[in-house]
């Protein structure tokens, strides 16, 4: 089983709304998942993440996908040096 770190939409229509999530890279991205690790809300442009869990899941084996990288990145929740090279 190989775990990626990935968006879960959980928005209304219209209104979207993210969660962080480490999931089975096999599962449906609406479909289960393993544990929750932060949350993106694009219309306030804000992202809240746990970072000791997301390191524990990289640490893991477990693989970022391009938009949650970008994501933690971005809003400085990383720096580049930080995250593993894909």
């Amino acid at each position: 089983m190989s775990v990626r770190i990935r968006l879960r939409r959980i928005g209304a229509n219209k209104l979207p709304f993210y969660r962080i999530v480490a999931a089975d890279s096999r599962s449906s991205p609406k479909g289960k998942f393993i544990e929750n690790l932060g949350w993106y809300d694009p219309r306030g442009k804000i992202v809240k993440a746990d970072k000791e869990k997301i390191r524990a899941w990289i640490g893991k084996g477990g693989e970022l996908s391009n938009s949650v990288r970008k994501l933690l990145t971005n809003y400085s929740v990383f720096s580049q040096n930080e995250l593993p090279k894909k």
